[in-house]
């Protein structure tokens, strides 16, 4: 049987979820120049990843406990409807690492042309800030 070398993805950062700043557990986060990877697990390994083209939002989170210890989560919102919400918690550096997510994310849709797209695909009507004056529960039969 011949073995099929598969060839490895680069990952442009990586860290894994820290305990009390420690590296010692085993969630292990990594990015590529189109994706967002989350493994978790020693004996049974669950692994998920986000398109970069597909995430719609990022946030930062740092309790006080975190901020003493240098770490923070980096929370990602997205598009993807197996995992619409991606935590990276407890990573080192999380102001750089959110800047370099965004930066990818950027990247990843101007390589797909995505910024027509994503403004066609929201719904003025879900936006609490819309400045339009038709509501669509109005009964026009009055």
């Amino acid at each position: 049987m011949a073995k099929v070398k598969m060839d490895p993805i680069e990952k442009t950062w990586q860290d894994r979820k820290r305990v009390l700043g420690m590296p010692l557990s085993f969630t292990k986060y990594s990015l590529s120049d189109d994706r967002i990877f989350l493994e978790r697990g020693i004996l049974n390994l669950k692994s998920e990843e986000v398109l970069l083209y597909r995430v719609r939002d990022i946030d930062l989170k740092m309790n006080l406990g975190q901020r003493i210890l240098g770490v923070g989560t980096v929370c990602i919102y997205s598009s993807d409807a197996s995992c619409p919400h991606l935590d990276i918690v407890n990573v080192k550096n999380p102001r750089e690492v959110k800047e370099l997510i965004h930066k990818a994310v950027e990247t990843a849709k101007d390589k797909r042309r995505m910024r027509t797209m994503e403004v066609m695909g929201d719904d003025p009507f879900d936006d609490p800030h819309s400045d339009s004056d038709f509501d669509p529960d109005d009964d026009l039969n009055d």
